[in-house]
């Protein structure tokens, strides 16, 4: 039996105590496996859990990171918009600003299981087996022993090392390099195997020159993803000498398609080589009579 001034009675309703039970099991503090509003309470007497104030942001503050989700969206950063949202939810403020209904079905949405699986085995650096069929009705197999979930050209991929390197034309070095584009996969199938992680992917470290207003210009703003290293603008012309690790050539090839006669790649011979036959094949392309 409780004795006098010891206990504290709590007059809320169903929606509060629920509240309070999942904080409680947020913050560990259970009875067996059970919520623990008591020792919840205790925990915050006693200053083990901070209570701060959750509702003096301003209604800007609020529309501005709303207007930010919503731009993450359209750039197909999902998970860094997911992050938003549950941060603007947590906050007293949002049901006065925004529609809760709106923002806990976005949040809500669930993502296939092979998905959910694919982020928990890169987190936990956890070799795995992806297996699917492709619009084409091509069964692919990968034994994933590095993964990253990027966002390239607004999609979602998975850029890994597999130990397969069939249907891969990139250079030796990096045909264990593949990228998957996530929201062409209907269905997969995601099994961990008993393999060590690699701690990254497979990579080469690539030479190349930018010459004329790129090379004044090139980084001027920050260093680009992957750049290890940007030399001073040197010789006549004048150019810049750039390093670069690269785990694919189609997406390398691809960024400095733009530049043009602007740029020279230097090394390896391998990426030179392949590069070089691109040009070939498009010069016979536009040479060639029909």
């Amino acid at each position: 039996m409780t004795r006098k001034n010891q206990a504290v009675t709590l007059s809320i309703g169903e929606r509060e105590k629920k509240a309070l039970e999942n904080l409680a099991l947020e913050f560990g503090k259970t009875w067996g496996d059970k919520p623990n509003v008591s020792r919840l309470i205790k925990a915050i007497a006693l200053k083990e859990l901070k209570i701060a104030i959750n509702d003096d942001w301003s209604n800007q503050r609020m529309e501005t990171l709303e207007k930010a989700r919503k731009l993450l969206l359209d750039l197909g950063f999902i998970l860094e918009a997911e992050e938003i949202a549950k941060i603007l939810i947590e906050r007293a403020e949002f049901q006065h600003i925004f529609s809760n209904r709106e923002m806990e079905k976005f949040l809500a949405k669930p993502k296939p299981l092979w998905r959910e699986n694919i982020e928990n085995f890169i987190k936990r650096q956890q070799p795995f087996k992806l297996t699917y069929q492709d619009a084409s009705d091509n069964l692919w197999n990968f034994t994933v022993i590095h993964g990253q979930l990027r966002i390239i050209e607004k999609h979602q991929y998975l850029v890994c090392t597999c130990r397969e390197t069939e249907g891969n034309d990139d250079i030796i070095e990096l045909k264990h390099n593949w990228t998957l584009r996530l929201d062409r996969i209907q269905e997969a199938v995601v099994n961990p195997v008993e393999l060590s992680w690699q701690p990254e992917l497979d990579m080469i470290e690539a030479e190349f020159k930018v010459y004329g207003g790129l090379a004044f210009g090139y980084g001027k703003e920050e260093i680009k993803q992957d750049d290890i290293f940007q030399g001073e603008i040197e010789g006549n012309p004048p150019h810049r000498l750039i390093r670069r690790k690269v785990w694919s050539s189609f997406w390398f090839f691809r960024e400095i398609a733009r530049y043009w006669d602007n740029c020279q790649i230097i090394s390896p011979n391998s990426l030179r080589e392949k590069f070089y036959q691109k040009l070939l094949n498009l010069h016979y392309l536009y040479s060639s009579e029909e």
